[in-house]
């Protein structure tokens, strides 16, 4: 694809999956609101009220004025701080509001996208507080896509009501998190030189990628398969999700996860799984 196709196709991908929220939420009773998700200290309500003020700031939006309590367990940094902020804010307010503002918010932001004058490359700001950097066009529109969706899996968790795990989001999330593989074998995991770490998912996203280690030590991914690997993880897509985002810890899933080969690294690779701050 052209740059200008792949900024379609961000832009596609993130509205199919924001656009799925909303009907998700649009016959829920108003308990539901309060389930909690797998996101860390969120419940439904909490997920939804993210993606309303991340959204927003991308619009130009002044971000609320409004001071945290102390007692949040789950707020741990600074960046958690500024995540957390137009959360908190949103607590308050009713399921007849906030999918008000949802179904708002996404009018303002397609609009906005199809009228963008940025070029694929043109610098933009990403708003993440103390992690805030400017970055390409079409890179923001990639991470949008990335979490809109995976906050739609978070939902859909909660409220059991499972789908959308092969959508166009879906395989934007499932690149952008083989990215990081090899940071995760090679640097984090500790894989010596030469070693080769596959991955074997399966599901509705079926996907088979392999890590290598080079002689210094750096680690590439390729989707060629390996014969003899020294770790063989077999798992299913939906959980290859929940460990590379934080949602579960290793030890929770063993039933759904089987190795082969090097233990030892496979337990180190598992344990070092998730690439969401």
């Amino acid at each position: 694809m052209t740059e200008n196709q792949t900024v379609q196709a961000y832009t596609d991908a993130w509205l199919h999956s924001i656009e799925a929220i909303a009907e998700l939420l649009a016959p829920l009773p108003t308990d539901a609101w309060n389930r909690a998700t797998e996101c860390p200290g969120w419940s439904v309500r909490d997920v939804v009220s993210h993606i309303i003020g991340i959204e927003s700031e991308l619009l130009g939006d002044p971000r609320p004025i409004h001071s945290l309590p102390r007692d949040l367990r789950h707020v741990t940094s600074e960046f958690a701080r500024y995540m957390e902020l137009p959360v908190d804010k949103r607590r308050c307010h009713t399921p007849v509001e906030l999918t008000g503002e949802l179904d708002y918010t996404v009018i303002r932001r397609s609009r906005a996208l199809r009228n963008a004058k940025q070029g694929p490359q043109d610098l933009v700001r990403w708003p993440a507080g103390p992690l805030s950097r400017d970055l390409p066009y079409e890179q923001l529109l990639r991470t949008r896509a990335f979490d809109v969706w995976v906050h739609e899996q978070d939902l859909r968790r909660a409220l059991h009501t499972p789908g959308n795990l092969d959508s166009p989001a879906a395989v934007v999330s499932r690149d952008y998190l083989v990215e990081g593989l090899p940071r995760v074998v090679a640097k984090l995991a500790a894989a010596p030189a030469g070693a080769a770490v596959m991955f074997d998912v399966t599901g509705p996203l079926e996907f088979r990628r392999t890590v290598r280690v080079d002689e210094s030590g750096r680690g590439s991914v390729d989707d060629s398969v390996t014969l003899a690997p020294d770790v063989r993880l077999t798992l299913d897509w939906e959980t290859y999700l929940r460990l590379a985002c934080g949602r579960v810890r290793p030890d929770t899933v063993t039933h759904a996860v089987r190795v082969v080969g090097d233990t030892d690294l496979a337990a180190r690779v598992l344990a070092n799984f998730a690439l969401t701050p």
